[in-house]
């Protein structure tokens, strides 16, 4: 068979477009929903500047560094993100754009404290809000760590790390109907203030199924203000408690001072060496609205019911 000379010229420009459009057209580009929008991000993100302590945390699950982070406290699962080596940028509340500029990152990441910096941020590069729902703390948690899984290359590590919470959370919640009623509060500047069912803290009743003591307390994102007098004549079994002053690192009156009384003594959680002094970090920074804090979460819980925290 012969080809004419126009033929083969077809031949190689058509070639040379098909390279052409190869090269230009990234080879991973995603659009992202997220709860300020829709995003596309072209290509794995080799920076990536986050801003929400929460999906640091989820990134960390999955094994995704951040390449530069806000001024905050940074411990436990974190601690790295504390060394000077590592660029800041500003604040969860107050970004510097100038840094962030200045580093010319492929993703910007956002959520709760630092959302409505977003559309600030997305002139600076391509930018998600993985805000969560904490009516439905689960499922956010198990949707941002899906996403971030399908940006950065990591669905095996997602369905691995999110199998285990799921079996570890069923496990948790057949010992929790077992254990009597539960109570969690909040310690800070002296003062207590109690958390129910659709609370910020609720997930501990709604999702991991311990009974609550006091079912009916405001759902207000700062609690209800109670006293040791109130805790001792809802006198639940389990008293689960955040020390807000040692996560943020203010000085005050520890937790565990704090409710060294004479009425708490009385209670009957103390009595049976039921108090339990939860990961604040977890549970007050991070909202347990982390992968990794969760799961954390779910694993103090389940051996503090079976008597070995």
């Amino acid at each position: 068979m012969q080809f004419c000379k126009s033929q083969v010229r077809r031949g190689l420009l058509t070639g040379i477009l098909v390279v052409a459009a190869s090269v230009a057209l990234p080879l991973h580009a995603l659009t992202v929903d997220h709860a300020s929008g829709k995003t596309t991000i072209e290509g794995e993100p080799k920076k990536t500047v986050v801003f929400d302590l929460a999906s640091l945390d989820t990134m960390h699950a999955l094994g995704i560094e951040a390449f530069a982070v806000p001024e905050a406290k940074y411990t436990n699962q974190l601690a790295a993100y504390a060394e000077k080596s590592v660029p800041k940028v500003g604040s969860l509340f107050e970004p510097s754009y100038e840094a962030v500029n200045a580093l010319s990152p492929d993703l910007i990441i956002v959520g709760g404290r630092s959302a409505p910096k977003y559309a600030e941020l997305s002139k600076l590069a391509p930018t998600i809000d993985l805000t969560i729902n904490a009516k439905d703390l689960l499922a956010s948690v198990k949707r941002n760590t899906l996403t971030l899984a399908d940006i950065f290359n990591k669905q095996d590590k997602a369905k691995e790390q999110l199998g285990r919470l799921d079996q570890s959370i069923a496990a948790l919640k057949q010992k929790a109907g077992n254990a009597g009623s539960g109570l969690i509060i909040l310690t800070t500047g002296g003062k207590v203030s109690a958390y129910g069912p659709g609370s910020r803290f609720g997930i501990l009743h709604d999702t991991f199924g311990i009974p609550a003591a006091a079912p009916d307390l405001s759902t207000s994102n700062h609690g209800q203000a109670v006293s040791f007098e109130f805790i001792y004549k809802t006198d639940p079994q389990w008293l689960f408690v955040i020390d807000r002053d040692g996560a943020i690192g203010r000085e005050g009156v520890a937790a565990g001072k704090l409710l060294d009384n004479e009425l708490i003594h009385k209670a009957t959680a103390w009595k049976k060496k039921q108090i339990v002094y939860l990961n604040a970090m977890d549970w007050y920074l991070l909202g347990s609205a982390g992968l990794t804090a969760m799961q954390q979460n779910v694993d103090q819980l389940s051996k503090a019911l079976d008597g070995k925290q």
